[in-house]
């Protein structure tokens, strides 16, 4: 156990529980969406949260969907994984970056496929087309804004900007999510869902991922 660094004991322990969690609360609403169940939280987001066009609110989040969008996440995660695969000693981050990225988008289309919720409104312009949960834009938000936090915090040594730079990311990827709302293109609970599936398979890639960096380090020191 010597070998085994701070930060992967403190993935691991932290990593199980968010996985716990965030796994109980997916099943559960997805549970209740299969049966049809109606949730009073989603017609109070709707009738408060939902803004028409035209609003400040609406504008803002007009351009903060973008950054969720299946383009945009698209590009950004080949960049990523580019830098990722030149730049690190381990290949491994970049692999395990793709198949973060690659995971969630094919599980969220399947989940899609197998729950066939409806939206409350169909709005191409938004990336609102298709079924409803869980939300697309929420699941790889956090699969790819989580994965870079991560990054971050293992990186970058100075504490004040580590801090500030993983709570910028983490603001945008709730900002995307909140935005699917208040656009009106998704329930309340697809973002929940959808965030707490992305947070899921994301523990499940970094505590994949730590377990080979800690094997390869321990390798690497009893040769």
């Amino acid at each position: 156990m010597k070998d085994i660094s701070k930060i992967a004991i403190f993935t691991l322990i932290f990593g199980f529980i968010i996985l716990v969690l965030t796994m109980t609360l997916f099943i559960e609403l997805a549970d209740d969406v299969l049966e049809k169940e109606k949730f009073f939280v989603d017609r109070i987001f709707q009738d408060y949260i939902a803004f028409p066009e035209g609003t400040w609110l609406h504008q803002i989040m007009e351009v903060v969907t973008e950054a969720g969008s299946v383009l945009f996440l698209t590009i950004m995660s080949i960049l990523v994984a580019v830098y990722l695969f030149f730049a690190k000693k381990s290949k491994w981050y970049s692999l395990f970056f793709s198949i973060n990225m690659i995971g969630i988008s094919l599980i969220t289309q399947v989940l899609k496929l197998i729950i066939e919720r409806e939206r409350p409104e169909l709005i191409a312009q938004y990336g609102g087309t298709g079924f409803s949960f869980p939300s697309g834009h929420s699941t790889g938000s956090v699969a790819f804004y989580g994965f870079i936090m991560y990054l971050l915090w293992k990186k970058v040594s100075i504490k004040w900007l580590k801090w500030v730079s993983v709570s910028f990311f983490a603001l945008v990827a709730f900002a995307i999510a909140f935005s699917r709302v208040v656009l009106g293109v998704h329930f309340f609970t697809d973002i929940v869902a959808g965030m707490s599936l992305g947070l899921t398979w994301l523990v499940i890639c970094i505590i994949a991922l730590e377990f080979l960096l800690w094997r390869g380090r321990k390798k690497r020191n009893s040769s």
